[in-house]
């Protein structure tokens, strides 16, 4: 064949792949530390998305179990900036709108304190507020009893109490019985149960709850609800809350303030989602670093290894191999930090779930999406590298010392 007609080897990807990881095998140490830089920033970012997710499907799961449908009517306040009240009528006429299933209440008893013996100083209330109760609370707020058992018609008759969960832990409680008893107003109180933590219902975890005619007997309880539950068909909430407030205060609809739980783990969530983006701002800047020592690396074996380009491209491989060779050592370079930083990570969602008792999930576009961006750092990080390599003259670089 003659000698004009003669073509440059052709480099298949099996060659193309073995010749970028020569770098990478012949420099280990340096090639990890490079890797590495890349990883960390991968991990931050695949365990921050994973670690929200994994809480938000277990909030989610939370929300499924005790039902989206909980509505709350409180009062609000007056024109005038005065705390508003809700009628006595306020929970039955409630439980007069059409689509709501269930309705219960907790009124708060003014000027009563709680204590675990007469010998505290009155100024050391721990934060713990006598309510008043309904018999049927517990069913419509889908609460549970953690020790004891909950109040009924016949011991919402008398001076017994159930306390939330935070409030035995104050006082001392961990188990209700006969002869547990706490102080409310002048009044002794036996501990009938102990609240578990109520999700959607988080004002009762620091409460002392009485039944309702107790509460007015002994202590002077007025009558008016401060809180009303309601649950209502799933389909016909939004509806129900359209009129919840005029229901409950035909008179002042406007001091009444309707909401739902679900409403405030939106917020939570949104305020979670404000966090993860800070962390993932975080991750990128990580992962932008360990882009700068790929092309700090590439840059450098370039330099060192012009000998190597120069003996290359005298044997015959043409600029386009040098540069491809180049830009596949930088992309199995960052390949490497992008999967060992997706494993690292999955790896720290999946140990922290299992520590907080979650399910673990980790979004799929989370992973590759985090392994595509290493590609793409490293492919831009080594094109300067590779473009200076494929460059070089075969003289000047057989020149080099």
């Amino acid at each position: 064949m003659p000698a004009d007609r003669l073509q440059p080897a052709r480099l298949w990807p099996g060659d193309v792949l073995k010749v970028g990881a020569v770098g990478l095998r012949t420099r280990p140490m340096r090639a990890f530390l490079s890797a590495l830089g890349i990883a960390i920033g991968i991990a931050a970012m695949v365990a921050v998305v994973g670690i929200s997710s994994s809480s938000r499907a277990e909030l989610d799961a939370t929300l499924d179990a005790l039902g989206t449908n909980l509505l709350t009517v409180e009062p609000g306040t007056r024109l005038t900036g005065e705390q508003a009240e809700l009628p006595l009528e306020a929970e039955k006429m409630v439980g007069r709108i059409g689509p709501v299933r269930a309705q219960s209440a907790i009124g708060r008893v003014d000027d009563a304190n709680v204590y675990r013996t007469g010998k505290i100083p009155v100024v050391e209330t721990n934060g713990i507020v006598p309510y008043a109760a309904r018999t049927d609370l517990l069913d419509t707020i889908g609460g549970t009893i953690r020790s004891g058992k909950w109040l009924d018609a016949a011991t919402g008759s008398y001076p017994a109490t159930v306390l939330g969960a935070a409030a035995a832990e104050r006082l001392g409680i961990t188990r209700a019985g006969p002869d547990t008893q706490v102080l409310i107003g002048d009044e002794w109180f036996t501990v009938l149960g102990v609240l578990a933590p109520a999700a959607l219902a988080p004002e009762l975890d620091s409460a002392a709850l009485i039944g309702w005619p107790a509460a007015g007997r002994t202590l002077g309880f007025d009558g008016h609800p401060t809180k009303i539950y309601t649950r209502s068909a799933e389909r016909q909430v939004d509806a129900v809350r359209a009129v919840l407030g005029a229901t409950a205060n035909p008179e002042a609809p406007n001091e009444v303030q309707v909401s739902r739980p679900s409403d405030a783990l939106a917020a939570q969530q949104a305020a979670g989602e404000a966090f993860t983006g800070l962390l993932l701002g975080l991750g990128a800047v990580a992962l932008l670093v360990g882009g700068v020592g790929v092309a700090n690396i590439m840059v450098i074996s370039v330099l060192e290894r012009r000998a190597e380009i120069g003996l290359r491209r005298s044997l015959g491989a043409t600029r386009g191999q040098v540069r491809t060779q180049f830009l596949t050592e930088s992309l199995l370079l960052s390949a490497l930090g992008g999967l060992g930083g997706a494993a690292l990570g999955s790896g720290v969602t999946a140990v922290y779930a299992a520590y907080q008792g979650w399910l673990t999930v980790i979004p799929l576009w989370a992973v590759t999406g985090g392994i595509a961006a290493t590609l793409i750092i490293g492919g831009v990080a080594g094109l300067y590298p590779a473009i200076r390599a494929s460059r070089l003259s075969p003289t000047e670089a057989l020149a080099t010392p």
